[in-house]
């Protein structure tokens, strides 16, 4: 665990920006977050190639400290959705998604009411020309440009995702297709 308040990083593999609500999401989700002492060493962390996975709250942080493009807005519905979703992997050429087949389809839940992903036509244009969406919505839930889920960066190392993979690791909370994603993390290091 490292506090927001700190100011390094200790030598780990892997840093987990979890989901949660993080200072209420009382401006912009993840906008406070964003600007704690811990970020400029999460962003030292990813400039050395370190690897990152950010869930729901984690991914609108990411978005916010431009590890990652975009932005999350509210939902199209103006509401909070929480529910199994059908995802679909778009690229499994990642250590976060190795363990799925290319368009495969699986369930992930989704708790969030700033989940819609938004970039501008030439930011999706990248994205989706260096393979950067790694998850797409079955029946967009939230109004997300492209049905996007999930994206990673350029170098492939750091993930954000609306989608809680941690709620889908055992068959009796309905899914286990969250469990791939930490099975993959582990086969490739």
């Amino acid at each position: 665990m490292i506090w927001h308040k700190e100011t390094s990083i200790p030598k780990i593999d892997l840093l987990v920006l979890p989901g949660g609500f993080s200072y209420g999401d009382y401006l912009r989700c993840g906008a406070i977050a964003a600007k704690s002492p811990i970020m400029k060493a999460v962003k030292t962390f990813y400039s050395n190639g370190g690897f990152i996975i950010g869930i729901c709250n984690g991914f609108q942080i990411l978005t916010e400290s431009e590890i990652l493009p975009g932005a999350l807005i509210p939902n199209s519905t103006q509401k909070f959705i929480c529910k199994d979703q059908d995802l679909i992997v778009t690229n499994n050429k990642t250590l976060f998604t190795s363990g799925f087949k290319n368009k495969a389809t699986i369930s992930i839940p989704i708790a969030h009411h700033d989940g819609n992903y938004f970039l501008t036509d030439t930011e999706l244009q990248e994205l989706e020309q260096s393979e950067r969406i790694i998850f797409k919505y079955e029946n967009n839930p939230n109004g997300s440009i492209g049905d996007i889920a999930g994206v990673c960066s350029e170098n492939k190392r750091v993930i954000g995702m609306m989608p809680h993979p941690e709620r889908a690791i055992d068959k009796d909370l309905g899914s286990v297709s969250g469990l791939t994603i930490f099975k993959s993390i582990i086969a490739g290091f």
